[in-house]
């Protein structure tokens, strides 16, 4: 008996990684409402506020969908291995074949290239229905080491911060999701009172949303009640006006820090250590120091802690009313240039 010689398989191909698209807000929500959710989902860009509500609408449309497993999983990329991603991700069961897995921070997942690299070949073999939507922090530039995931993930969205089109679009989005109605033009009033920030848009907006009677109607008579937007009322938000060069926004912040209860001893040290970190120091923010160091040569630098310790010295000496030379040291500073 002769035998035929048998010619051995190749070994199978590994899974073929193809970037995923990139969604804009309307594609996004599309999806969301076709309940067609993707296998993996990323999410980044430098506004966390939009983030957050993105994330909502993502709870809400899975909760509707998939009511065998409503609730998010939530984790912490600190707090996890690659190992516990990827086996809720392949895992399911007969009760809950398919979940909703958000993983918060994933650039602390760590900085080893396997880590990163094992997760992003498992991220290509979805099964199960599970979605695994992996959400980057903001961050002053992108994160190279990161790449494998974003290109590994079959839907894309970045969080950039909206004009006043796209934030009132969605602000329509959150009151249909919550079936509560609004007279006309009362989103483009919280819009206009909360200057287009998107945190203290959406916060005001829920506040509004918990104030609705039982008919579930909004009025511009009741938001003018309740509307108390405190938008850059926190000293780094002025930092971050200061830093940017925006010497009109750092001005009108500086009002509300101090209406706020900050006193002025604190903005002056804090404008002080802003400065004094951009020049190599201690800061106690460091990200804004950095931002002010990228935008300022050594010698603007040395001019604009110049200005805050001569503005210490007049308000010390009593020369000079503080807020004046508060104004004065904060223009000085937003106003330096390369």
């Amino acid at each position: 008996m002769v035998r035929r010689a048998t010619t051995a398989r190749p070994p199978a191909a590994p899974p073929r990684r193809v970037a995923g698209a990139w969604l804009d807000d309307g594609a996004l929500l599309a999806r969301l409402d076709r309940e067609d959710f993707p296998a993996t989902l990323w999410i980044e860009g430098p506004d966390e506020a939009l983030k957050a509500a993105a994330l909502a609408e993502l709870r809400h449309a899975w909760a509707h969908a998939c009511p065998e497993a409503p609730r998010a999983r939530v984790f912490r990329a600190a707090e996890v291995g690659v190992d516990e991603i990827l086996a809720a991700f392949h895992g399911g069961s007969l009760f809950t074949p398919r979940e909703l897995l958000l993983v918060l921070e994933i650039e602390d997942l760590g900085r080893g290239d396997k880590k990163i690299a094992a997760l992003a070949e498992g991220m290509v073999r979805p099964s199960g229905g599970t979605c695994l939507t992996l959400v980057e922090s903001e961050s002053d530039s992108a994160r190279r080491a990161l790449e494998p995931l974003r290109a590994a993930s079959e839907a894309r969205w970045i969080a950039t911060p909206p004009d006043r089109a796209r934030l009132l679009a969605w602000g329509r989005r959150r009151l249909e999701r919550l079936a509560v109605t609004a007279e006309a033009g009362l989103l483009e009033s919280v819009a206009e009172a909360c200057e287009g920030d998107p945190a203290a848009y959406f916060n005001e907006l829920d506040k509004l949303i918990a104030f609705a009677g039982p008919d579930a109607r909004l009025t511009r008579a009741e938001a003018a009640q309740v509307l108390r937007p405190a938008v850059g009322a926190e000293l780094p938000e002025y930092l971050a006006a200061v830093a940017a060069g925006d010497a009109g926004n750092a001005a009108r912040r500086l009002s509300r820090v101090l209406a706020a209860g900050t006193s002025e001893g604190n903005v002056l040290f804090a404008l002080g250590n802003l400065v004094g970190g951009a020049m190599g120091g201690w800061a106690r923010h460091r990200d804004l120091s950095a931002a002010l160091r990228r935008r300022c040569p050594p010698r603007e630098l040395a001019r604009a802690l110049d200005a805050v310790y001569r503005a210490e010295s007049a308000w010390k000496q009593g020369r000079a009313d503080v807020v004046a030379v508060l104004e004065q040291a904060t223009r000085e500073v937003a106003g330096v240039t390369g």
